[in-house]
């Protein structure tokens, strides 16, 4: 049994964005842990920290990502308050996540991951398939906006940032015809079946590196807490998010470059799937690959320099 668990009277501190998606994944953070240690709900403080990229003037822009400040967009300000005490623990979206942590900061322990799949969300067309010529798609993904690319040169892309509501809302105004959500997202909201969206299998389009996966970062000093969440770590999401995040690294950790990466495992041996495409949707490489799990890692390094060295140094021109 762990000395000092948490009491209502003196809680452990989930820090979180306030977005009803991160406080879903607070909530099931919390739920996990609460049963893990038979601990009322209470003994749990959800504290809501906003980001830069919750600013709602911010998101109206729809601008790419890596123009508004990256994925650290996401992170900074939490971050910030779990390097000085204010919170606990982290609950982050995995594929919000720089491959680094700040310095003192340790991010290891994953929940059981949820639907990989991306899906089609449009009030007017069941599939892609049925969009016609010319029709909208907003999308503030880089990777779902070059596969698009890919797929559908005949589209037209629109930049579109903001949560489920607010991008049905802009589906509902006509400032795009269809987009994309996590499906992931939609079943943690409770709300497959009230939004009209469709799964592409991974075949069709592979999704982020860790999309579905939520992580929880705390103090590398903290061994109490260190304690706790092993107690709900899911070891079969660590490892598969092992080989993606090491692909991730070893191509482009930042939010510039169109990649995709799923690893998936069928007993001992780890399958990676890896792509990574010009931004315009002209070529994209991609590689499927397998190893023995305890390999996954240097199996994403090996993927990653594989497609670097197919790409070639003109692939990546558009950086500059």
């Amino acid at each position: 049994m762990l000395k000092q668990l948490p009491t209502p009277a003196a809680p452990l501190k989930i820090g979180t964005r306030g977005s009803p998606l991160a406080l879903a994944q607070a909530y099931e953070t919390r739920a996990r842990l609460a049963e893990a240690f038979d601990l009322p709900h209470e003994a749990f403080e959800i504290v809501v920290i906003k980001t830069t990229g919750d600013d709602a003037a911010l998101i109206a822009k729809d601008k790419p990502l890596k123009e508004l400040g990256g994925k650290g967009l996401f992170t900074k300000e939490i971050e910030e308050q779990l390097l000085d005490g204010s919170i606990d623990i982290a609950v982050h979206s995995m594929k919000d996540m720089p491959t680094l942590q700040p310095r003192g900061l340790l991010l290891e322990t994953y929940l059981p991951r949820e639907d990989v799949r991306d899906a089609f969300v449009c009030l007017k067309y069941k599939s892609l398939a049925d969009v016609p010529k010319g029709a909208v798609m907003g999308s503030s993904s880089l990777r779902r906006r070059a596969q698009l690319a890919v797929k559908r040169p005949d589209l037209m892309l629109s930049e579109f940032r903001g949560n489920v509501q607010t991008r049905l809302k802009k589906l509902e105004e006509g400032v795009a015809d269809a987009t994309f959500l996590a499906m992931a997202g939609l079943t943690r909201l409770g709300m497959i079946g009230q939004v009209p969206a469709t799964p592409v299998e991974v075949t069709d389009m592979l999704p982020a590196v860790a999309q579905g996966a939520i992580g929880i970062e705390r103090r590398g000093d903290d061994s109490r807490v260190a304690d706790m969440l092993a107690a709900i770590h899911h070891e079969e999401t660590g490892q598969r998010l092992a080989a993606e995040r090491a692909f991730l690294a070893a191509l482009d950790g930042s939010c510039e470059t169109p990649l995709a990466g799923l690893a998936e495992l069928d007993g001992n041996t780890l399958r990676l799937r890896g792509e990574v495409l010009r931004p315009d949707g002209s070529e994209a490489i991609n590689d499927d690959q397998s190893a023995p799990l305890e390999d996954g890692p240097e199996l994403g390094r090996e993927m990653a320099a594989k497609l670097l060295e197919q790409a070639g140094k003109g692939f990546f021109d558009w950086r500059a």
